[in-house]
């Protein structure tokens, strides 16, 4: 992977942030009230999944055309950035403990995160697919 093409991930990624945060605060504003803490938490995680496979489609030019395991890579930068980001912005920034932050990963609690890193991991292999790369 080369130091243009990480760069552009990057660049991709932190839109698919801008929207994740987007989706948070309407998660806690709105669906929370209409659904319930638990069901919200669920929902907005089916959609912040089917947010990173639309922005990854629609930005997929960007990347150009490159092998499958260039794709795999940079689901991996995504991941890892995502991860990055969840525990530093959680820990310092809003001021959770390091326990706390891990729930995201409660499957039981209705959190979907892990589905979102997955979605975030494949989403470059399928947009590459779908795009006939």
């Amino acid at each position: 992977m080369t130091v243009n093409l990480f760069l552009k991930a990057g660049i991709i990624w932190v839109i698919i942030a801008l929207f994740a945060i987007m989706n948070g605060i309407f998660r806690e504003n709105v669906l929370v009230s209409i659904l319930g803490q638990l069901m919200a938490v669920s929902v907005s995680g089916i959609m912040l999944s089917i947010i990173v496979f639309i922005v990854t489609y629609v930005f997929f030019p960007l990347i150009e055309k490159h092998h499958t395991l260039a794709y795999f890579f940079i689901g991996v930068q995504w991941v890892v950035m995502t991860l990055i980001f969840e525990f530093v912005f959680g820990h310092y920034v809003m001021g959770k403990s390091w326990s706390s932050i891990s729930q995201v990963f409660n499957i039981m609690d209705g959190n979907l995160f892990i589905i979102v890193l997955v979605v975030s991991l494949f989403s470059p292999i399928l947009a590459a697919k779908f795009k006939g790369k």
